[in-house]
C-alpha cells in the first residue's frame, strides 16, 4: 500500500489521477446536462427528476460524496502540480517552451489555476443556491409533496447577474475543458504525435458543445422571461 500511494504521489502518477479523475468529471457533466434539459420537458418533468434522485436516499448521499471527493482530489492534483511547476522555476518569469517544437502553451492551458479555483468556489455557491435554497412545496400528478425547484431555477435565471454570472462561469469552464479534455487523455497515454491532433479538435468540439448546452439555459429564460414556448406551463 504505502508504495502505491508514493507511486500515486509522483508527478506522473499525479498526471495520472489528473486524468482519470478530470474523464470522471467530463462524464458527470454530461449527465447532469441532460438532466438540466427536463425543465423543458412537461410541467412537472424537473421535480419528478430532482425528486427522484431524492428519494435514492443514502445513494445519493454516496454519489454525492464521491463526486465530492473527485472535484476536490482533483482541484489538489491540480494545485499541487502548478505549484510543483512554480518551484522548479529558476526566475520570476517562464519562457513558454515544449520539447521537439513550437509551444503548445495557450490561454486554456495557462489560465488553468485561475479557471480551476473559480469552478471551486462557484461549485459550492451552485450547490447552495439550489439543493439549500428556499423552495415552495407543490403536489405533483400523483399526489407526492415535492419541492419546486424547477420555479427556483427559473426565478434565478430571470435575475440579470445571476444568469450572466452563471455564463461567465460557464465560459470559463469551457476554456478549462479546451485544455483538460486533451490533456486527460495525455496523461493516460492515449495520445501520441499520430492522434495529438485529432484528440486536441475533439476536446474543442466537447467543450463547446457541452458548453453552449448548459449556456442556453440561463440565456433562453433570461430572454424569454422564463415563459418561453419551451417552458411548458
Amino acid at each position: 500500500m504505502p508504495t502505491i500511494i508514493k507511486a500515486l504521489q509522483s508527478q506522473v502518477g499525479r498526471k495520472l489521477m489528473t486524468g482519470i479523475t478530470g474523464i470522471a468529471l467530463m462524464l458527470f457533466l454530461v449527465v447532469h446536462l441532460a438532466g438540466n434539459y427536463a425543465i423543458f420537458a412537461s410541467a412537472e418533468a424537473f421535480n419528478i427528476y430532482t425528486r427522484t434522485l431524492e428519494n435514492l436516499g443514502i445513494l445519493l448521499y454516496i454519489a454525492e460524496a464521491g463526486l465530492l471527493f473527485f472535484v476536490l482530489y482533483h482541484s489538489y492534483l491540480g494545485i499541487s502540480i502548478w505549484l510543483g511547476k512554480r518551484k522548479a522555476r529558476s526566475s520570476g518569469y517562464e519562457v513558454y517552451k515544449s520539447r521537439g517544437g513550437a509551444s503548445r502553451q495557450n490561454l486554456a492551458s495557462r489560465s488553468m489555476i485561475l479557471s480551476g479555483i473559480t469552478i471551486l468556489v462557484f461549485l459550492v455557491v451552485h450547490i447552495w443556491s439550489f439543493k439549500f435554497g428556499e423552495t415552495e412545496m407543490i403536489m405533483s400528478a400523483d399526489g407526492e409533496p415535492m419541492r419546486d425547484l424547477r420555479q427556483l431555477v427559473i426565478d434565478s435565471f430571470t435575475t440579470w447577474y445571476i444568469a450572466l454570472g452563471y455564463i461567465v462561469v460557464l465560459s470559463l469552464i469551457m476554456l478549462h475543458l479546451f485544455h483538460g479534455a486533451w490533456s486527460a487523455f495525455t496523461s493516460l497515454g492515449v495520445t501520441n504525435k499520430n492522434n495529438t491532433h485529432a484528440f486536441k479538435l475533439g476536446a474543442h468540439v466537447f467543450a463547446i458543445v457541452l458548453m453552449l448546452g448548459f449556456i442556453f439555459i440561463p440565456v433562453y429564460i433570461f430572454v424569454t422571461g422564463g415563459t418561453g414556448s419551451l417552458i411548458a406551463y
